[in-house]
């Protein structure tokens, strides 16, 4: 009789909500999967894979959204709801011995903090205290002492940009399945929070000093004793106590743990200063001003402060009200600029009614943040109309001058080259491709010739200083520039079935 294969359930819900932002997020912004459909998310566990006959693996829910505002509680109520709900059927057909909880950590929920940590509180009283979990995470989600404790594992991404994203889950994936097949004792957990809140476009792993601290990461999991090393960065645009850099370092010998944290806070501490955005920054008519003088084409501008992939509203007009106002765009025959993107509903309802050549006058944005601009009015040629999109549903490119906007039904990211392309618009021939974006995504930085990141204001402003953080714990680099070292020895966390004293 062959040896039972472990039981392992998938849960998860992830998104980054920008408390700074109007916007709310609503239930299906989670695209939420069910059931067996849930491991399709996941190339590692199809049929036949190594991972997926090493244990009976069962979905449960995983609901991922597109980064925005709050989720509204009445959004939170229903996801979770109905993530427990499946679980109790799961645990109700026979013993789980294993859960992978995979999350965002960055989660905001109206009138709750460390929301991924009460979920899986609430999730332990389902399936009980022996269940081994596993917690995937970006490394821009939040470490709290309550999730770390929960948790037997944890992990993070190791790149920003997240070009490791999957190879992280599964890594989560594997050390689950490895611990469940060794019979060992629940790892030793080092926890170290780190007073430092910085974004994300500071803190990207392609340069220094990013690239050197992440760097020691690998080589703390390469030491015996450890089964896991991990550095968070934080997310910058929420306002919480748990807003802040953590490290983590899980593993069977405490004394390698210990040192392995410690070693990983330090070097993220020491290098607080020298953190810098990953690009060249600006005004966003410093950067117009520069791409228009330069040679290289094209020439990418990242309209930061409303970046939907990082939780911006996506309507703020404040940007393209300044390109379309430019004289040097209001020639077709000038200067080819792309902007991408700008949610108007009406404005596409009324360019795909018109169809593609007909000549519109739409009014479009600032439906949700207003704070900064007011709906834009642009009268232009329709492009292109293209239905079908997951985010956007429907998007429409309007020429305006010498400027292609397109206009989306609801907000969608532009990273890759085809979401130009689809679009009948040809990036890599066009002088100027504005891009509402942090860092460049793998695809769009491989294109630019050059790059500027213009600081502009929305839910995701790059000035974390104007933003207004109230909550967090301080003191709090760079909020308190002068502060003085930090406590960064580990703390050894409880093992998920003791009490966290």
């Amino acid at each position: 009789m062959s040896e039972r294969r472990p039981v392992i359930a998938v849960a998860g819900l992830g998104i980054e909500s920008s408390t700074f932002s109007p916007a709310r997020t609503e239930a299906p912004a989670f695209h939420a999967r069910r059931g067996a459909d849930v491991l399709t998310r996941y190339p590692f566990l199809t049929p036949g894979s190594p991972l997926r006959a090493a244990a009976d693996w069962h979905g449960a829910l995983v609901g991922k959204a597109l980064p925005g505002g709050t989720v509204t509680a009445s959004a939170y109520a229903e996801l979770s709801g109905e993530l427990i709900d499946r679980l109790r059927d799961l645990r109700d057909r026979g013993p789980l011995d294993g859960l992978w909880y995979d999350i965002h950590g960055a989660m905001t929920v109206e009138g709750l903090d460390d929301v991924e940590a009460r979920l899986l509180a609430r999730i332990r009283e389902v399936v009980g205290p022996e269940v081994i979990v596993s917690t995937s995470m970006d490394l821009h989600g939040n470490v709290s002492r309550d999730l770390v404790h929960r948790s037997d594992l944890i992990t993070c991404y190791r790149m920003a940009p997240h070009e490791d994203a999957m190879e992280t889950k599964e890594r989560a994936a594997r050390n689950l399945v490895d611990l469940l097949a060794s019979g060992a004792p629940r790892p030793v957990k080092a926890w170290i929070p780190v007073p430092v809140l910085l974004a994300g476009e500071q803190t990207s792993t392609r340069i220094e000093p990013a690239k050197s601290v992440y760097a020691a990461v690998d080589e703390v999991e390469a030491a015996e004793g450890v089964t896991d090393a991990a550095i968070w960065v934080g997310y910058a645009w929420a306002d919480e106590p748990r807003n802040r850099a953590a490290v983590v370092v899980t593993g069977q010998s405490e004394a390698a743990v210990t040192t392995g944290a410690e070693r990983l806070a330090r070097g993220f501490w020491e290098a607080r200063h020298d953190f810098a955005f990953v690009a060249p920054t600006g005004t966003l008519d410093e950067c117009l001003d520069e791409a228009l003088g330069a040679v290289a084409r094209p020439y990418f501008i990242s309209d930061t402060g409303d970046n939907p992939t990082a939780g911006g509203a996506g309507d703020v007009t404040w940007g393209l009200e300044r390109v379309l106002s430019r004289p040097e765009f209001k020639d077709p025959s000038g200067p080819t600029v792309l902007y991408a993107s700008l949610p108007g509903p009406a404005a596409v309802d009324t360019a795909v009614k018109a169809g593609v050549g007909a000549t519109v006058t739409v009014t479009a944005g600032a439906e949700v943040d207003d704070r900064h601009a007011g709906p834009l009015t642009m009268t232009g040629e329709v492009h292109a109309i293209r239905h079908g999109d997951e985010d956007a549903e429907t998007e429409v490119v309007l020429r305006v001058g010498g400027v292609y906007v397109i206009l989306t039904r609801l907000r969608k990211p532009y990273h890759h080259e085809h979401d130009f392309t689809d679009l009948s618009l040809d990036p890599r021939s066009a002088d100027l491709v504005i891009v509402k974006i942090g860092y460049l995504e793998p695809e769009l930085f491989a294109m630019a010739a050059d790059w500027k990141m213009a600081l502009t204001p929305g839910g995701v402003d790059q000035n974390l200083h104007r933003l207004g953080h109230h909550r967090v714990s301080r003191p709090l680099f760079p909020f308190d520039p002068e502060m003085s070292g930090p406590d960064l020895t580990a703390r050894l966390v409880p093992a998920s079935n003791e009490p966290l004293r």
